[in-house]
C-alpha cells in the first residue's frame, strides 16, 4: 500500500484566513483521511462497495451535522469549518463525501430546520453519532432537474398518511435506517415525511454497474402502500423551497468538496512530474507540463477563494441560491478539467488503481451531474442576472 503523501496546496496563503478552529477541524479530517480512507478506498471502489466501517470514523471528525447545534448531537461549528470537512473528505473520494454531505444537508438539515422539537429530539443525536443513517428522496426516474413534476404521493387517511411512489438515484439507501422523502398532498403540495426501515411497503433496492462512485451505495427508495404515521411529517416547512433549501446546503458543501478532490490529482501530477524522467529530465521541467500545472494550480487557487468568500456569506445568512449555484458549477467543474489532465500528465500510469487520478475522475462525472446539472445551474445563474428564466 502506497503511503498518502498527500501535500494541500494554499498558493494565495488561504491558511491565514482561517481561526485555529477552522484549521483544527480541517488537520483532524486530514489527518483521517491518511489514516482510514486512503489505505482502503481504492479496493473498495474495485470491488464497488461502500465501506461501512469508516461511518464511525466520519462521525468522530464531526462530518455528520458539523453546523448542528450541540444540543442536538452536532459539533456546532461554522459553515467554513462545514466546508473544509468536506474538502478533506472529498480528498479521499467523492462518494465518501457523498454519504457525509446526504446525512448533513439532506437528512439533518430538513429535521432540524423544517422539523418539530420532538422529531429533532428522536433523530437527531442518532443521526449525527452515526447510529442512524438518512438518506434524502427527491429524484424520481422521470424528474430530475425537474422536481415539481414529482409523481409521489401521500393521502390522509385519518390517522396516518399513505404513501406511494418511487425515487430514482439515492445515496446510502441501501443501508439508511431512515429516508426524508418529498411527496405531494392530494392538493398538490410538497411535503417532507421521514419514512423509517421496517414500515411496510418501503423497500430500498440497491444500483449496481456504477461507473462512478463505486464505493458509494446507491439505490431507490420504492412506497407502496406505507403507512407513515402523521408526527413523521416535516411542519414547518412545504413547497418546492423546502427540498432546494436542502440542495443549498448540499450545494455547498460541493463546492468545497470538488476542491479537495482536485487538490488531489494536483498534488499526485506535481509528484509524478518532478520523479518520472524521460530524455534525461524530469517531465516537470517541460513547458507542456508546466503549463498544466500552472494552470491547475491557478484554477484551484481561484476555486478556494470562491468557496471561503460564500462560507462567510453562509454565517452570515447572506448567500443566495444563485451563488451557491455559481460556486457548485465552477468548482466541480475545475475539478473534472484538472483531473482530465492530471491523466494526462500521469500517462498510461494515470488510468491506474496505483493512483487515485481515475477514480476521482470518473466520480466526478456524478458529481458535476448530481444536485443540478453542470447545464442548469448555468440556467440558474442566467435567470438571476437576467430576470428571465430559460428552463424550458
Amino acid at each position: 500500500m502506497k503511503p498518502d503523501l498527500f501535500e494541500a496546496p494554499d498558493y494565495f496563503n488561504l491558511d491565514d484566513l482561517l481561526s485555529e478552529e477552522h484549521r483544527l477541524v480541517r488537520d483532524a479530517a486530514r489527518q483521517w483521511v491518511k489514516r482510514d480512507i486512503s489505505p482502503i478506498i481504492e479496493e473498495y471502489a474495485q470491488k464497488a462497495e461502500f465501506p461501512k466501517q469508516i461511518i464511525g470514523g466520519l462521525a468522530e471528525i464531526g462530518a455528520f451535522g458539523p453546523y448542528i447545534p450541540e444540543e442536538y448531537g452536532g459539533a456546532g461549528l461554522d459553515q467554513i469549518s462545514y466546508g473544509l470537512i468536506m474538502q478533506e473528505i472529498e480528498r479521499g473520494d467523492s462518494g465518501v463525501r457523498s454519504t457525509a454531505s446526504v446525512q448533513s444537508s439532506l437528512v439533518m438539515y430538513p429535521i432540524y430546520t423544517y422539523g418539530t422539537e420532538e422529531q429533532r429530539k428522536k433523530y437527531l443525536p442518532k443521526l449525527a453519532s452515526g447510529e442512524m443513517m438518512g438518506c434524502f428522496g427527491l429524484t424520481e426516474p422521470n424528474h430530475g432537474s425537474n422536481p415539481s413534476g414529482m409523481e409521489t404521493k401521500f393521502k390522509d387517511m385519518g390517522d396516518h398518511y399513505l404513501l406511494n411512489g418511487a425515487k430514482l438515484w439515492i445515496s446510502n439507501s441501501p443501508f439508511a435506517d431512515i429516508a426524508v422523502v418529498w411527496a405531494k398532498n392530494e392538493e398538490g403540495r410538497i411535503h417532507g415525511l421521514i419514512v423509517e426501515r421496517g414500515m411496510e411497503g418501503f423497500s430500498t433496492p440497491e444500483t449496481h454497474n456504477k461507473w462512478s462512485l463505486r464505493a458509494s451505495a446507491t439505490g431507490e427508495l420504492i412506497f407502496d402502500n406505507v403507512k407513515v404515521p402523521k408526527e413523521n411529517l416535516l411542519p414547518n416547512k412545504s413547497g418546492l423551497g423546502a427540498p432546494l433549501g436542502c440542495l443549498d446546503s448540499a450545494r455547498y458543501g460541493i463546492s468545497w468538496g470538488a476542491i479537495g478532490a482536485a487538490m488531489d490529482c494536483y498534488d499526485t501530477a506535481l509528484r509524478y512530474a518532478k520523479e518520472r524522467v524521460q530524455f534525461g529530465k524530469p517531465i516537470a521541467a517541460t513547458q507542456l507540463q508546466q503549463k498544466k500545472l500552472a494552470e491547475m494550480i491557478t484554477e484551484i487557487t481561484k476555486a478556494q477563494l470562491l468557496a471561503f468568500r460564500l462560507g462567510q456569506l453562509r454565517n452570515e445568512g447572506r448567500a443566495t441560491s444563485a451563488q451557491i449555484s455559481m460556486a457548485k458549477r465552477n468548482n466541480v467543474d475545475m475539478a473534472i478539467k484538472i483531473a482530465r489532465e492530471a491523466r494526462q500528465v500521469l500517462g498510461g500510469m494515470g488510468i491506474t488503481g496505483e493512483y487515485s487520478i481515475m477514480r476521482h475522475m470518473m466520480n466526478l462525472e456524478s458529481v458535476i451531474t448530481y444536485e443540478g446539472t453542470h447545464d442548469i445551474h448555468l440556467l440558474i445563474t442566467g435567470a438571476d442576472i437576467t430576470g428571465f428564466p430559460a428552463f424550458q
